[in-house]
């Protein structure tokens, strides 16, 4: 195979891209590489890559290159893939334009943002799906973008498809990870610290049985209570390990709402769980949930002159209670 120098460099550069975006540990900059790889591959002024939404019908992010920070934040709102943008995503093909201007479909250049001229815009795949596409546009020199330009954009793609699916890849790969190693922790959690912690309990209270000074009983009543306390959030733990990676639902919005309201009043909310509390996740009971916990909360706040609440949610199979106790005046 004959190449010409400049090819020759182009597909050198090309396959130290392919190895170069191996080693990208996020996304975010992966995608960035690909965007500044294909400026100076093709020799174009800006350049961006715009991901696809799940609908596949927008654009959810955009990686730009070519502007600065502050040009950028100066345009204002991202792409949302409309315009000439649009048109790789209905159909996904390359595109190439002499003057992005007169395409029927170019609705103009918002406020602040640089003139553009000639356009070359391909689809990036993942998996055989449209991930997104890579714009770029102006080319150094004035000229158009030529053929020979797109097919050199068009091995960018395929090797940033490449990467994009070798990531996530990984990805998923630590995320099983992750899972298995919670459902370790979950069931070492309940077949040993809380079956000992269970034990301790019952000899605590047979020993108390067997001694007559009262305030010694009453210690050892008030240490087996709790430890009964200790073995339900062993237990809210170990829901909350079995819950998938990532979720989000009750137990989150009731974590970040009570340290909302602690920002704000200084009061200090300590939360408990008790049971499978995202089985009572539904948007209705959530709503009414958090609901509760704030009046109940600004109530402590405004009125016990307490420094501390004890918010507790708990679940079982007939009903859900929440309950907040403060050390307050009453």
């Amino acid at each position: 195979m004959n190449l010409g120098d400049t090819q020759y460099e182009k597909f050198r550069h090309l396959l130290d891209t392919v190895v170069a975006l191996r080693s990208e540990s996020d996304l975010q900059s992966l995608l960035t590489r690909v965007v500044e790889t294909a400026l100076e591959m093709v020799d174009a002024s800006y350049g961006a890559l715009g991901v696809l939404n799940q609908r596949g019908d927008g654009l959810s992010a955009f990686v730009t290159a070519g502007m600065s920070p502050e040009e950028v934040q100066g345009i204002g709102k991202a792409p949302e893939g409309l315009g000439v943008l649009g048109v790789l995503i209905d159909d996904p093909r390359p595109l190439r334009l002499e003057d992005l201007h007169t395409h029927p479909k170019s609705h103009g250049m918002p406020a602040n943002h640089p003139d553009m001229s000639s356009f070359l815009g391909v689809p990036v795949l993942s998996r055989g799906e449209a991930f997104g596409n890579l714009y770029l546009t102006n080319k150094i020199g004035g000229s158009a973008f030529t053929e020979s330009d797109e097919q050199v954009l068009l091995g960018l793609a395929a090797a940033a498809s490449v990467a994009i699916d070798n990531f996530r890849m990984l990805e998923r790969l630590r995320e099983f990870d992750l899972v298995t190693e919670r459902e370790r922790i979950a069931r070492d959690l309940h077949d040993t610290v809380i079956q000992r912690l269970f034990a301790t309990g019952l000899r605590l209270q047979a020993t108390v049985r067997l001694i007559e000074e009262p305030l010694v009983a009453a210690r050892i009543e008030a240490a087996v209570d709790d430890l009964d306390v200790t073995v339900r959030e062993i237990r809210s733990a170990i829901f909350e390990l079995h819950e998938p990676v990532g979720a989000g639902g009750l137990r989150t919005a009731v974590l970040a709402l009570c340290r909302e309201i602690g920002e704000a009043t200084g009061l200090k909310a300590v939360v408990s769980f008790e049971g499978v509390v995202e089985s009572a996740s539904s948007p209705e009971i959530l709503e009414d949930v958090l609901a509760v916990i704030r009046e109940g909360l600004a109530n402590v706040a405004r009125h016990s002159r307490a420094k501390s609440a004890a918010v507790t949610v708990a679940v079982d199979d007939h009903e859900l209670v929440v309950s907040v106790i403060d050390n307050g005046i009453g």
